[in-house]
């Protein structure tokens, strides 16, 4: 393997160098040069001063740098590439004031990273959540970058958001906040421009309320945003995908590795849209779905998740909004693990679908222990640099975000395509179309793998295959 991903980002928030001296111990196929390493320290010199304390961008730049390391040692001129795609070509941060309902006005910040137009217009989806801030979306901004550019489809890469919670606030209050980011962020939006679509805490309400500002705004109707609603240009499947994408892949891993989902006890964290669409195509594929997780804990169905189970639960965080321990007035065979995460129940695979950073070196020498085989991300970058460690020592299959939960942006991506031909597919034809491209994802990321002499390395694999597509639009393009 040479990925080592030895140092993380320290806790001053910058990349340590020592991820250098590992590649040259690693005996690897292409040697870096004296310039090309020279080079490389000078970008992450840059890197650390210009962000600073920027931990999540930090650590994304560095998992996909500590990767593509062969890259630059077999053709220095990507390295000028990179230098030039960790810099955003448009940075958009503003103020949104909004009424709440007792008259009120509240404040809270917006975003948006426009990353990348190398491929096409920027696409990512926006998030609304506490955590937000510029770090954040510049971490998924970036990820977003290799994820679209997998997908085969025409996108470039952004993200956005704000701090803004929409629990406990009511669908007036959602209404507002809403209408006044889409007030800020519609001149910098445009179906030819950049495409936002939903992330955490943004579904279809959310995405109604924006569309139909947008709408008002400039008085145009077009796919300016995906995740709508099937009435109005929406895409079947759209809701699915990313759930649904990651299990498609990780049935590519196994069947590369002549194995099966069939009977497989499956770990799954999160409870939302990604959580709950991974159980459902899991049981499709005759796996053993058996835990779910929202911040309170995790419900264990020892024997696995029915479907009139994923129905309650479904119901429960969709439309009552509820907390998961509320299933154990449902359940009599559940059991509910208050505060814990569901990595030392033992099974075959892990499904992360919460957020970043949800599982560390601890957690996953947990989920060695239980006997945990493949890890398949449909959260974005779930994993640690210290669990990925884990998992490479362990040997075991893992499917990196930028490849396993793909599936969400190629739907959004076929979205787009349905929309500019004033058409709507049949669900078979886009589920048929998301298969197809997860196969693609795998077999471009193990190809790659393999021609730089990893293995079957599939995490460096994606990175490498979803940067050479973007460097070399790049470099076609100019110095822009």
């Amino acid at each position: 393997m040479s990925s080592h991903l030895a140092a993380a980002t320290s806790s001053k928030g910058s990349i340590d160098m020592s991820f250098l001296q590992n590649y040259y111990s690693s005996t690897p196929k292409y040697a870096l040069s004296e310039d090309s390493k020279a080079k490389v320290e000078s970008i992450v010199q840059t890197i650390n001063r210009r962000d600073a304390g920027q931990t999540e961008f930090l650590d994304a730049v560095h998992e996909v740098l500590d990767t593509i390391l062969p890259v630059f040692a077999k053709d220095p001129k990507y390295i000028e590439a990179f230098e030039r795609l960790v810099e955003p070509e448009r940075q958009i941060a503003f103020r949104v004031p909004w009424v709440d309902d007792s008259g009120k006005v509240q404040v809270n910040r917006g975003f948006r990273v426009q990353m990348s137009s190398a491929l096409g217009p920027y696409k990512g989806g926006l998030r609304f959540h506490p955590t937000v801030n510029i770090s954040v979306i510049k971490f998924l901004a970036f990820e977003q970058i290799f994820k679209n550019s997998l997908t085969t489809l025409m996108m470039g890469a952004g993200k956005g958001g704000s701090d803004f919670d929409p629990k406990g606030k009511s669908d007036n209050e959602v209404m507002r906040f809403c209408q006044s980011f889409m007030t800020e962020l519609y001149r910098y939006l445009g179906p030819d421009t950049d495409v936002p679509a939903g992330d955490i805490n943004v579904g279809a309400r959310e995405i109604g309320y924006m569309f139909g500002q947008y709408k008002r705004l400039t008085s145009t109707f077009n796919g300016v945003l995906t995740g709508k609603d099937l009435n109005w240009g929406g895409s079947l499947i759209r809701p699915e995908a990313t759930g649904y994408g990651c299990v498609y892949f990780a049935q590519n891993y196994l069947n590369y590795r002549n194995d099966s989902l069939k009977g497989k006890r499956c770990v799954v964290s999160g409870s939302g849209n990604v959580a709950q669409y991974t159980v459902e195509k899991l049981l499709d594929l005759g796996a053993i779905p058996i835990t779910v997780s929202d911040s309170d804990g995790f419900i264990l169905e020892e024997n696995g998740f029915s479907r009139e189970d994923i129905a309650y639960i479904m119901d429960l965080k969709n439309n009552k909004r509820g907390r998961l321990a509320e299933y154990l007035d449902y359940s009599k065979t559940a059991k509910f693990f208050k505060g814990e995460k569901p990595w030392n129940v033992k099974a075959d695979l892990a499904f992360p679908s919460a957020t970043q950073g949800e599982i560390d070196g601890e957690d996953a020498a947990k989920l060695v222990a239980n006997g945990v085989n493949g890890v398949f991300e449909g959260a974005n970058m779930p994993s640690t640099p210290e669990a990925i460690i884990a998992y490479k020592k362990a040997n075991l299959m893992y499917g990196p975000a930028k490849a396993a939960n793909a599936g969400g942006v190629t739907v959004s991506g076929l979205e787009m395509a349905q929309n500019s031909q004033r058409q709507q597919w049949t669900r078979e034809v886009v589920d048929e179309k998301l298969s197809c491209i997860m196969k693609e994802i795998f077999d471009m990321s193990l190809n790659a793998a393999k021609e730089y002499g990893l293995g079957d390395d599939v995490q460096s694999g994606a990175n490498i295959a979803g940067f050479l597509k973007v460097a070399d639009a790049m470099i076609q393009q100019g110095a822009v």
